[in-house]
């Protein structure tokens, strides 16, 4: 860790966290998985590797981004200051991708629904429905689900340190975990236990309000990584902990893709087997996340001239990632085109569509403050967190 508390290995490790989403949801369009628009060519051999990466990868991006927001705090000068600084960097760009950028997605799936009228017509009039019209629900966030998430996380956390017995017990609970193996064994227990809890009680729906399930798991994560922030002893239990971590996620990563493989597609497989992986997928997600800041922080914190160009790139990137891929895998089907030159076409236009709006926010400032990457004061040691 640098003198001002920069981790330039998280950092590299969310830049390739959020690269990955790219060939994750280009390949979603390929899988025997239900999607938005489907490619009409289903490989069962994606299910392999896809289920490989789903336990952990979202888990991942909001322990980092935990880490990132107790940097942010400890810069903040206030719990007030702090709250204001998140909402700001995480609700402007989400009202823009709302206005802006869902709607183009939106449009795909009305229009996958027998939606007969163009873009322009639909953003006018029809993209800001309420309730479901032509099977699908308005309104919807899509994929900036994420970013509601983390503000809402972001906020619960604010609420606590207003607290001072409130984060004064947090801190005890980060004391607790150090010693020992508890920093593995605990969240592991704890995520796969309310996973279990809630897996029969509560339908496994998207949504601030009703994702009960994911919220167990992914909020979490988030506190976990705010508090390795904070106590350095965390990190060498962290350290202490990596190799049982990255075996019990092997382990659990087979049972959760044998079961994938087992029962595809829409295949419901029995209670006890739906248990075994649900519990496996929080097992392999915090034994993935150990695992991971353990590499960065060993092998990758390290200062590169791209790093904070990349980490201002991937805000804009993720926010008009996925309905470049939606958009470019509908229009590429009436061209018949072979698989993998339409995953080729898919993956150049979408990393195009990335790369001129990172351009273009560079370039225009209105632009870059509603897309998340305006410029921000470089301090010594370093440029700021980034904003996830």
């Amino acid at each position: 860790m640098t003198p001002a508390g920069r981790h330039y290995g998280l950092d590299w490790l969310r830049i390739a966290a959020f690269a990955m989403l790219i060939p994750y949801h280009i390949a979603l369009a390929f899988s025997p998985w239900h999607w938005i628009v489907s490619t009409g060519h289903a490989y069962p051999a994606l299910v392999v590797p896809m289920a490989a990466l789903t336990p952990w990868r979202l888990g991942l991006l909001f322990a980092v981004s935990g880490y990132a927001s107790a940097m942010l705090f400890a810069r903040a000068g206030g719990w007030l200051a702090f709250a204001r600084d998140r909402s700001r960097r995480l609700l402007v760009p989400l009202a823009f991708g709302m206005v802006a950028i869902v709607p183009l997605e939106m449009w795909v799936r009305v229009r996958e629904s027998s939606y007969l009228d163009g873009y322009l017509h639909f953003w006018l009039f029809d993209a800001w429905a309420v309730g479901t019209r032509w099977g699908v629900e308005f309104p919807s966030w899509e994929h900036l689900w994420f970013l509601v998430y983390l503000w809402a996380y972001t906020m619960i956390v604010a609420g606590v340190t207003a607290s001072r017995p409130a984060l004064a017990w947090l801190d005890r609970v980060a004391a607790w975990l150090s010693p020992g193996m508890r920093l593995l064994w605990v969240p592991m227990t704890t995520t796969a236990a309310a996973r279990l809890a809630l897996l029969f009680l509560i339908p496994e729906r998207q949504g601030l309000f009703r994702d009960w399930a994911g919220h167990s798991q992914f909020l979490t994560l988030f506190v976990l990584g705010f508090l390795i922030a904070r106590h350095p002893a965390l990190w060498r239990s962290l350290h202490r902990c990596w190799p049982l971590a990255a075996l019990l996620a092997l382990l659990a990563g087979g049972v959760a893709m044998s079961v994938e493989v087992t029962y595809p597609g829409t295949a419901i497989p029995p209670h006890a087997v739906m248990a075994a992986s649900r519990a496996a997928r929080s097992v392999m997600a915090w034994g993935m996340v150990v695992t991971l800041f353990h590499l960065a922080d060993a092998h990758a914190n390290r200062d590169h001239r791209w790093r904070r160009t990349l980490g201002q790139a991937v805000l804009p990137a993720y926010l008009v990632h996925h309905p470049a891929i939606v958009l470019a895998t509908w229009f590429t089907l009436p061209l018949a085109l072979a698989p993998p030159v339409q995953a080729a076409a898919i993956l150049t236009a979408t990393i195009a569509a990335c790369a001129a709006t990172v351009a273009l926010a560079r370039l225009v400032s209105t632009f870059g403050i509603l897309v998340g990457v305006a410029p921000r004061p470089v301090r010594q040691g370093g440029s700021r967190p980034a904003i996830c």
